[in-house]
């Protein structure tokens, strides 16, 4: 999918950045962009004792939120100039311990309109350079105005 007037990655990277980095949540768990393309992006969290369960696996909404902040990433970069994905509808389903030291959000839109966009979004936990598949994410997403800087 092509971002009408984000010609370069680095346009596209940077929009995902600017969202990603902003003071909220995403910036105060320590969300990290890997990569980003037009309808694909990729994000990462380091592990944190804060963002664990008590038996030291990532916590199942710390996964949800990366899931459902790579989907806004993903279709956002998908809808037309200065408009900006929320979500609408989140699905995850948990098909593994994240017990490593890094989640992996990959989130491609796999419909975007003019007010909705849809995207999905696997989630791995990388332990000792192997990734292992912990959830899979559906996100469903409304356009709405980007906010003002």
């Amino acid at each position: 999918m092509d971002h009408p007037k984000l010609k370069t990655s680095d346009a596209i990277r940077d929009l995902v950045e600017r969202v990603t980095y902003a003071p909220g949540y995403t910036k105060a768990v320590g969300t990290k962009v890997e990569s980003a393309e037009a309808g694909y992006v990729v994000m990462a969290l380091v592990k944190d004792d804060n963002l664990l369960q008590a038996n030291g696996f990532f916590h199942g909404g710390v996964i949800a939120g990366l899931a459902d902040h790579a989907a806004g990433g993903a279709v956002t970069t998908a809808m037309q100039p200065g408009r900006f994905a929320v979500t609408v509808s989140l699905n995850v389903s948990f098909l593994a311990p994240a017990k490593g030291e890094k989640l992996i959000a990959r989130a491609r839109a796999i419909q975007v309109g003019g007010t909705i966009g849809v995207a999905h979004v696997d989630v791995a936990s990388l332990a000792d350079g192997m990734e292992t598949p912990c959830a899979v994410a559906i996100v469903t997403l409304r356009g709405v105005d980007f906010p003002a800087k």
